[in-house]
């Protein structure tokens, strides 16, 4: 007999550190993932936003076995075809200036933390801008830059130097204002907090051009332009979070060239594995270039697989017609939505970029409905939908990011099972 506390008598959940639920996974294709029970499921989250291609894209698939026969991984004080391919096509399809990349990043936390280290060398400043609600990571320093207390509580001692600003949230301005009249407050009181609340040096300003974990929030004309104008009169370095809207999520390679603002860096992550190589990088202009490998470099930044990967990845996102599609089906479910909108009255906006949309659900005051928002994301696994929420579960936003190779027929699919989802879920 096994002794109780054996491994074989114990579930999985209690074996597994982190939370797990109990639905199993066998496989997936295209935009469905499928149970061990052969249920099949549109994941509107594409995997956790990665699956830019969807499961097991053919093409991806292929390149990562090719390579795979080669070379897997090597050390980076050597070259390989595959993470040479991959540079050069992040700098062919960047805005311009951003000439320089770094790889040796393995995910959205260290592309970022790198970002703020690259701007703290360069400028010798400390102090980091970051807007309420963000989410640019999970190491000590990212996870201090966040914009969401919760994500801090269980740790005594986070890292100094980060300033929080309010976000451009319209329908919940932070300043009581309108859009139509505010003159932009929101980008505006950030050099008051610059002269009131920093250190006297801020080395960067961090901001996810379309807000990722905060709950989707699109933001005015002319913000990001101001903040641009804010960064170059006050010698601040403006980095773009594009770890989720990067690679072809709001139909533009980059956010950046959606708003017209070009930043003086840009880290992705997420999108760029295609069907889920983990692959990173941050790419900056040259003036930032020159931060010592020593002070940046993570053992599987740059690996040859995953660059394989990431770099037929850019080859499908770049085809003349993808992207056209991507704005011309994300346009598309974002109507069809805002129709669902008129007939629910839970649901308080509609909003988004290309196939980054949010869907902010209410209660009967306006205000957010949390636990509405829960409920309809675990109900949606009964209506076949994969759904996932605005801060980790605590926001009232539904996220709906399916993989970018989405048809029109499977967005009015995806649309007529939350149709039923909300009339079975919602009233």
């Amino acid at each position: 007999m096994p002794e109780a506390n054996a491994p074989e008598a114990k579930k999985i959940q209690d074996l597994i550190y982190y939370q797990v639920g109990d639905y199993a996974m066998h496989h997936g294709d295209g935009i469905y993932l499928y149970d061990t029970e052969g249920r099949a499921y549109i994941d509107c989250a594409s995997g956790t936003f990665n699956l830019s291609l969807g499961y097991s894209h053919p093409e991806v698939v292929k390149a990562m076995r090719e390579q795979a026969d080669l070379l897997i991984h090597a050390t980076s004080a050597f070259q390989t075809q595959p993470v040479n391919d991959l540079v050069r096509k992040l700098v062919d399809v960047s805005p311009p200036g951003l000439a320089r990349v770094h790889l040796k990043v393995s995910g959205g936390s260290t592309a970022n933390e790198g970002a703020v280290k690259m701007a703290q060398a360069r400028t010798g400043r400390r102090d980091v801008i970051t807007l309420f609600r963000s989410h640019h990571g999970q190491t000590l320093l990212t996870t201090a830059m966040s914009g969401e207390s919760f994500r801090k509580t269980a740790f005594p001692v986070t890292v100094p130097g980060v300033i929080h600003v309010p976000d451009p949230y319209c329908m919940r301005c932070f300043y009581r204002q309108h859009p139509d009249s505010c003159g932009l407050l929101c980008a505006e009181r950030i050099e008051d907090f610059i002269d009131h609340s920093s250190s006297g040096g801020v080395a960067c300003l961090v901001v996810e051009p379309v807000s990722g974990s905060g709950g989707n929030i699109v933001p005015p004309d002319g913000y990001l332009a101001a903040l641009r104008r804010i960064c170059d009169e006050r010698g601040i370095v403006l980095v773009f979070d594009e770890v989720q809207t990067g690679i072809g999520r709001t139909g533009h390679m980059f956010a950046a060239d959606h708003f017209g603002v070009r930043p003086d860096i840009i880290t992705t992550a997420k999108g760029l594995g295609g069907s889920g190589a983990q692959v990173a990088a941050i790419l900056t202009t040259e003036e930032l270039a020159g931060l010592d490998g020593d002070f940046h470099s993570f053992t599987y930044g740059g690996n040859v697989l995953a660059a394989a990967a990431a770099a037929k990845t850019l080859d499908i996102v770049s085809r003349p017609a993808f992207l056209a599609r991507v704005r011309a089906v994300g346009g598309y479910l974002l109507t069809r939505l805002r129709d669902l909108a008129t007939r629910h009255r839970c649901v308080g906006d509609v909003r988004g970029i290309g196939l980054m949309i949010g869907l902010e659900l209410v209660d009967g005051a306006g205000r957010p409905d949390n636990a509405l928002t829960r409920h309809l994301a675990r109900r949606g696994m009964d209506h076949g939908l994969v759904l996932r929420t605005s801060r980790y579960g605590r926001g009232n936003v539904l996220k709906i990011r399916p993989p970018l190779i989405l048809t029109q027929a499977e967005a009015d699919l995806i649309c007529d099972r939350l149709e039923d989802l909300f009339t079975a879920e919602a009233g």
